[in-house]
């Protein structure tokens, strides 16, 4: 063997052996995270902290939200949220198939990729961002559960401009806390949550009312059917 080409070779292991290691860090600290928030509420996420309108949040435990909020958000965003291991391959291929079709576009994420999109990533990004929330899924639902990704979801999805969560969306819309929300108003912040900055809760019109007035009533079919027994 040439000895001029040992050198390289070192660079090529040594650059592997970096990659390996970057790798390896990644994986310890993600799965640090989860661990950590599975018991303490996230203090603050990217999306929060890059919001030029401020952060207004207030932590909620699940069991201080009406049970109508979880089902409205099953009801409105992943209605196969208890039976599903994280993604909803059915979703994905309806969505697909309507986007590919034109009009307005449609998403196949579920509430556990959205809620790890929320909490550990950033909006955007393309499918480089689209692996590590697949990375973290797969985490949170393992060692989470349902019912605390539930929790977290509704404590760090964007309610409002500016605002964090149902309880500061509850107080923001109508004046008081989570615990009492109606089935007409879980239903309509379930209709803010894909587009918060541009729908309010508050005198909804158009798209918006016809769709809270959609997810209002599924709310029923949740709660029947046994869609929410997961965080129950």
């Amino acid at each position: 063997m040439s000895p001029t080409a040992s050198p390289p070779r070192r660079r090529r292991f040594r650059w592997v052996r970096a990659i390996f290691k970057l790798m390896g860090a990644f994986v310890v600290l993600s799965l640090l995270l989860v661990l950590i928030y599975r018991f303490v509420p996230p203090p603050v996420t990217l999306t929060m902290l890059m919001d030029p309108n401020g952060i207004t949040k207030d932590w909620t435990s699940l069991d201080e939200i009406d049970p109508n909020m979880a089902r409205a958000a099953i009801a409105g965003e992943d209605s196969r949220f208890c039976s599903h291991h994280g993604f909803d391959a059915v979703a994905i291929a309806q969505a697909l198939r309507h986007n590919a079709s034109g009009g307005r576009i449609r998403g196949g994420s579920t509430i556990s990729q959205q809620t790890a999109k929320n909490v550990f990533l950033f909006q955007g990004g393309g499918f480089i961002r689209k692996g590590f929330e697949a990375w973290f899924t797969v985490l949170i639902e393992a060692i989470w559960g349902k019912r605390r990704i539930m929790e977290v979801y509704l404590n760090v999805a964007e309610t409002g401009i500016g605002t964090y969560g149902v309880q500061a969306g509850a107080m923001r819309y109508f004046h008081h806390g989570a615990a009492k929300l109606t089935r007409a108003e879980a239903a309509r912040i379930a209709a803010v949550l894909p587009l918060p900055k541009k729908r309010a809760a508050i005198t909804p019109r158009g798209f918006t009312r016809r769709y809270g007035n959609s997810i209002a009533a599924r709310i029923g079919v949740v709660q029947r059917e046994g869609l929410d027994s997961c965080v129950r």
